[in-house]
């Protein structure tokens, strides 16, 4: 860890049980579920609170996840760390698939293509990683999300296929 004058820097949070999180899943649709958590009516994720990600805007087929950059995100070369931009871009892409979803339908991540373009450093403000939907076929979707700086200079973007599955069958 590295000290400053003040001392070292440090950072403190807590989180909900993600147990909880879980359970709503597939109770209501995945819109339905992604406009409480925008409304506070649910918790965010652990994720999203680890990575200080502040709020998500979201329509059905778009998701955008907003997040300032921080010192914690850095590497040792003092850009934002690539896991960090791709947990943006996963989350953005997985979330815009989950807002296409009915009631009892789940999907998981098959894969994320990222592409870095430019550093990211606390100068660049406030990031907004909006996820679209490609396509969306009866088992498969894939997702295109973009990671902008406040200027609206895009950093990176990736793409993801995800599965979709009926969560009845999940436990079986």
């Amino acid at each position: 860890m590295t000290e400053t004058q003040d001392g070292p820097r440090t950072r403190t949070f807590s989180w909900p049980d993600p147990a909880e999180i879980a359970a709503r899943v597939g109770t209501t649709s995945g819109l339905e579920m992604l406009q409480a958590l925008r409304d506070g009516e649910i918790p965010p994720p652990p994720i999203l609170q680890l990575v200080g990600a502040t709020g998500i805007e979201v329509e059905e087929g778009q998701v955008t996840v907003i997040m300032p950059v921080q010192e914690y995100h850095y590497n040792p070369l003092g850009t934002v760390h690539g896991g960090v931009i791709a947990t943006l871009l996963d989350t953005a892409a997985g979330c815009t698939v989950h807002s296409t979803l009915p009631a009892g339908v789940g999907y998981t991540s098959l894969d994320l293509n990222t592409r870095f373009i430019k550093p990211v450093t606390v100068k660049s403000g406030e990031l907004r990683c909006t996820g679209q939907i490609i396509s969306r076929g009866r088992r498969t979707a894939v997702a295109e999300a973009r990671l902008v700086d406040e200027r609206g200079t895009l950093l990176a973007h990736a793409t993801s296929t995800c599965l979709i599955f009926d969560l009845q069958t999940l436990g079986q």
